[in-house]
């Protein structure tokens, strides 16, 4: 059976022709210590480094994580493991501009205070409790716990520098949006 998509207001039945094979590679977050953040995303969310990517002339860097199966391998060759990188679905990239790590009051806009823009990064997990027992093993900043607020069984953390990480459990969220009357 074919995928048919929800219809609201502005959504296009079809895709077009011309977007055939287009897929999201990934997003990406500045980060202020990209030894901080690697450590976070690797240690606690599992996350393995596809490639990093030196621009010594512009002063960044790009690290490109994913939740690789243990059976996948990268290629070996720089250039094939770069091209593979960007093959590859749900990529977070951390973007560190050099120096920022040094700059004691340096701090990148999380996009949840005002002006709001960028919200959130989520990841799914298949227990909610025991990722929350491993959150709380690992001292995580709550902006809201699974059992706090209307929305239940959703959980909101912050990386290193502030990016607001959302935590489900897919199960537990079969009447999320469904109204309670």
């Amino acid at each position: 059976m074919p995928f048919t998509t929800e219809m609201h207001p502005g959504v296009q039945a079809t895709p077009s022709v011309a977007s055939a094979g287009f897929q999201l590679n990934h997003c990406m977050l500045r980060v202020k210590d990209p030894a901080v953040s690697l450590d976070f995303y690797t240690r606690v969310f599992g996350m393995r480094v596809l490639r990093k990517l030196d621009f010594a002339e512009m002063q960044f860097s790009l690290y490109f994580l994913h939740h690789a199966q243990d059976a996948e391998a990268a290629p070996d060759d720089v250039g094939e493991r770069t091209a593979w990188t960007f093959a590859q679905r749900g990529i977070l990239e951390l973007t560190h501009n050099w120096g920022s790590e040094t700059q004691a009051d340096f701090k990148y806009h999380d996009g949840n205070a005002q002006p709001q823009g960028f919200g959130h990064i989520c990841f799914s997990v298949p227990d909610l409790d025991a990722a929350i027992g491993w959150l709380d093993e690992n001292k995580l900043t709550y902006v809201k716990r699974p059992e706090q607020g209307k929305m239940r069984d959703v959980a909101f953390v912050k990386d290193p520098d502030g990016y607001w990480i959302e935590i489900v459990e897919p199960a537990r969220l079969k009447n999320l949006g469904r109204s309670s009357g």
